[in-house]
């Protein structure tokens, strides 16, 4: 697969500069698809803003935070955080992968655009930005909420990252409230820390599966924490108080396995969830149904925001700005 680079660096000497980059990624659908078939899968033109701090020394290179959205696309506090990291001196980038493929929500079928299609992104637009003469390639973490925080986890694991680029490796993960609830048969990570912040009643991707894989990653040798927010949901650092969300899937009893080639495996006769009517029948039957059960809480805990800025302020200023 040929992978083209096109960076626009005319905005370099501004005030907070934003620039477009522009790579080629592709459509992988499943975690499979990028281990076993990755240079036959369809190519797809993808793109992401890079925010540069005001005051930039051109004597000296600038860590990096690559930004990965949930089902929902961007969202404003999504933009808070990131705005806060410029604010400490660290370029970010906004991962652009709905937008790129003119999807706007994935809520409800989370088929259109998958993890395995945004971590690939993620990866090429490390390999674009590496190239940019501002930005330090050995001081580039990922963070993402919900699906991207799933993205920010499984970036890490190894025969994932490996398939895609063996050589760039993030300097740290910081995942708000990932789907944890598929369980590797090869619990091999990068050395790089993992971190992992999650709401305790959290009913559409639960907390109780974040605890559990960390504890079993962690046993082998991994890098990994969590923070578990009390008496908060899924998106605890919004602002708006938690509601309803009808179409998305409640998935707080659910738990699969996956293959070391990465396929994900059915509960019942180990079906590879390797298409979208798979995996449609697949979560169906993981949360005991005919079809997925649907409407988890979503929504804001001050106490759990104002905790959650503040350890991620503390989180990137340790491993992106320490010496």
């Amino acid at each position: 697969m040929k992978f083209i680079i096109i960076v626009s660096f005319l905005s370099l000497l501004l005030p907070l500069s934003v620039d477009t980059v522009s790579f080629i990624s592709a459509n992988p659908f499943s975690f499979r698809d990028i281990i076993t078939n990755l240079d036959n899968q369809e190519e797809q033109n993808v793109f992401g803003y890079l925010t540069l701090p005001e005051k930039i020394d051109e004597n000296k290179k600038l860590p990096l935070i690559i930004g990965v959205a949930g089902s929902k696309d961007w969202s404003s506090h999504h933009i808070e955080y990131m705005k806060m990291y410029q604010d400490m001196g660290i370029a970010t980038f906004e991962l652009q992968s709905f937008a790129s493929r003119e999807i706007k929500s994935t809520v409800g079928t989370q088929v259109e655009v998958t993890t395995a299609m945004m971590i690939l992104d993620s990866y090429k637009a490390f390999e674009a930005l590496s190239k940019h003469p501002y930005i330090d390639k050995d001081k580039v973490a990922i963070t993402g909420w919900s699906l991207g925080g799933g993205v920010t986890l499984f970036s890490a694991w190894l025969p994932l990252k490996n398939a895609i680029n063996i050589d760039l490796e993030f300097a740290a993960h910081l995942a708000y409230y990932p789907p944890c609830i598929v369980q590797p048969s090869i619990l091999e990570f990068s050395n790089a820390p993992i971190h992992l912040l999650v709401g305790e009643l959290d009913d559409w991707v639960p907390a109780d599966a974040c605890v559990d894989l960390a504890s079993e990653m962690k046993y082998k040798g991994v890098d990994i924490n969590v923070t578990v927010y009390p008496n908060s949901h899924h998106s605890f650092d919004r602002e708006h108080p938690p509601e309803i969300s009808e179409n998305g899937y409640k998935l707080k009893d659910c738990r699969l396995k996956m293959r070391d080639d990465g396929a994900v495996l059915m509960n019942f006769f180990n079906i590879p969830m390797t298409s979208p009517i798979r995996q449609k029948i697949g979560l169906a039957l993981c949360t005991g149904g005919i079809f997925a059960e649907r409407g988890p809480m979503f929504g804001g805990n001050p106490e759990a925001r104002k905790k959650s800025f503040e350890f991620s302020r503390t989180f990137m200023k340790t491993h992106l700005l320490s010496n």
